[in-house]
């Protein structure tokens, strides 16, 4: 079998285009879009769990790309990207993924270790040595006097959690005032100062003060605090100690640099 001269050349130029055309996922008046596009947003769906790499969800990232890609063509035929307002916001985006980018590559030059790791929980560990958790309910009231009149109640023997159904604080009026376990430094310290002298089953007999009004608390029990294992917060841990890192780098970079 034998080729006429026009059909070689036809079939050659064949050849030569094929894998140009294997890499777009289509030609939008004259615009490509790459292929490497659609496995890129695969990539990004699959790691974060949103779904599987099927032909169907290829076919719908493919169908989303082509209208946005004719919406943009538009837009530009309009002047759109002319606009002050939509340059700005394309200078604040260009620059979040170049920044964002040298933030990624510097971490991987400098990662944070095991051993960064495990000194971090041993100091969080040694400062959680001796602490304790506190299950504390309260009552809120505008005014002392009203706070006071609980207080006489109380005495008297009614159940805190009866009466903490009148307490301005909704979100836990239904549930008796109760607070859950915590430790007093997740509240004011006016308020934790209010409760950490007090033994299990005690309420304050003098109204607490706060920004929100006038509190009774009554600490139902207490514990020692238990330091989760370092497997359990290992992840959490990295991350701070990553952003630190970041930090400091860029607070190094700014130093640097000649700000007028």
């Amino acid at each position: 079998m034998t080729f006429k001269p026009a059909r070689l050349l036809l079939a050659l130029i064949a050849m030569i285009a094929a894998p140009a055309f294997a890499q777009n996922l289509a030609v939008v008046n004259g615009k490509a879009i790459p292929t490497s596009r659609v496995d890129a947003i695969v990539k990004q769906v699959v790691a974060q769990g949103q779904g599987q790499d099927s032909p169907q969800l290829r076919e719908a990232i493919k169908r989303d790309l082509i209208a946005r890609e004719v919406l943009m063509q538009e837009a530009i035929k309009q002047g759109y990207d002319k606009k002050p307002d939509v340059k700005q916001a394309l200078d604040s985006a260009r620059q979040a993924i170049v920044v964002n980018q040298l933030a990624r590559d510097y971490i991987a030059k400098n990662p944070v270790t095991d051993a960064e790791i495990k000194a971090e929980y041993d100091r969080f560990a040694k400062t959680q040595s001796g602490e304790k958790e506190y299950h504390i309910r309260h009552i809120l009231t505008t005014t002392e006097d009203e706070a006071k009149a609980v207080v006489t109640k109380l005495k008297g023997g009614a159940k805190f959690e009866d009466l903490a159904k009148t307490s301005k604080d909704t979100g836990s009026a239904a549930n008796g005032g109760d607070l859950d376990w915590a430790t007093p430094a997740a509240f004011p310290p006016e308020f934790a100062a209010g409760f950490t002298k007090l033994n299990k089953g005690q309420f304050t007999e003098t109204p607490v003060k706060t920004g929100a009004g006038f509190h009774v608390i009554k600490v139902d029990d207490t514990r020692a605090v238990k330091v989760p294992a370092l497997d359990e917060i290992k992840a959490q841990i990295a991350e701070s100690l990553t952003q630190n890192k970041l930090a400091a780098y860029q607070e190094e970079m700014v130093k640097k640099a000649k700000v007028q």
